[in-house]
């Protein structure tokens, strides 16, 4: 084979991850694998090789530098983990390259509102492959690793360990995880911040006085470690009757953007208690993902924009 239809073989099957250079008759290849999951660097380099079998073949890859997004509450129920699964869509809809970590070891619920229930991600060298969503956001979850209903009752060192698989996997070109934190300030969290260093933090709270409270423990937390905080999510705000049309405060109204304005943080905006989002989001149909949204597109807009001054 001639070194010109040699190098038109190396770039059929590699196109621009190939540079090549010659020296006389010999042929050397640098084939740029950054980002690729491991499965896909062997496979590449094998073809490579084989389009030109006389070749020098050096596989490179730059380290991708990603942006951690960790989504927290200081309790349970506030909804963050619909908040979470929304905010990745809908940064993924506005152009980043976006991967979801459920890293709620003790209550996954990510696969069911990712429409990724009884996929089980594959592994390579230890590695966890994410799997792949309709929604253009890879997931990886706890929820995909044990059996359906199954409790996980593990203790801290344990549960840190699951969370360096997830963070770990092979995430490939992502440049953003969003991070759906359990509830609390305990192991797990203290993992994330120690070892993986988010670079920022969104709080969801409630707008009620119980939900604040705690919300401001995660908030404190967050500022001990040096962890920037984004701004506040309040979820849960407003109820508009499906009938009347008329909008009431169950929860009250008003909290969290009163608590961020005391505490000097930005207000990311409100999610309103609807009953569609409920019923899309058990459906695994997350409604970030529609073309007329209007709710998390603005608040990912303004995640995206931090991002882009840090």
């Amino acid at each position: 084979m001639t070194s010109e239809a040699s190098r038109a073989a190396v770039l059929s099957v590699a196109g621009s991850r190939a540079t090549i250079r010659m020296d006389g008759e010999r042929m050397g290849v640098v084939l740029d694998a950054t980002g690729l999951a491991p499965a896909e660097r062997e496979r590449l380099e094998a073809e490579v090789r084989a389009a030109a079998p006389a070749a020098r073949v050096i596989v490179t890859a730059e380290r991708v530098n990603r942006a951690l997004i960790a989504v927290a509450s200081g309790k349970g129920g506030v909804g963050k983990s619909t908040v979470s699964a929304n905010l990745a869509i809908a940064l993924a809809r506005a152009g980043r390259r976006v991967g979801l970590i459920d890293a709620d070891i003790y209550g996954p619920s990510q696969p069911r509102l990712m429409a990724a229930e009884g996929i089980r991600p594959e592994a390579i060298e230890k590695q966890l492959i994410p799997v792949p969503t309709r929604y253009g956001v890879p997931l990886l979850s706890m929820g995909q690793l044990v059996e359906p209903g199954r409790a996980i009752a593990w203790r801290g060192p344990m549960a840190a360990g699951a969370l360096g698989q997830l963070v770990e996997g092979a995430w490939g070109t992502a440049d953003t995880l969003v991070m759906d934190l359990p509830p609390g300030t305990g192991d797990v969290q203290l993992t994330m911040v120690q070892k993986y260093r988010p670079a920022g933090a969104v709080i969801v709270s409630t707008p009620q006085d119980l939900a604040l409270i705690d919300a401001t423990r995660a908030i404190d937390f967050f500022n001990k470690a040096g962890v920037p905080i984004i701004g506040l999510i309040e979820n849960m705000a407003g109820y508009a009757c499906p009938s009347c049309g008329v909008i009431s405060d169950p929860f009250g109204r008003g909290g969290a953007e009163a608590t961020a304005a005391e505490l000097g943080l930005p207000f990311l905006g409100r999610v309103p208690l609807a009953i569609d989002i409920r019923e899309a989001s058990d459906a695994g149909q997350p409604p970030a993902a529609r073309d007329d949204d209007r709710i998390f597109a603005p608040l990912a807009a303004q995640v995206a924009d931090w991002l882009a001054r840090r």
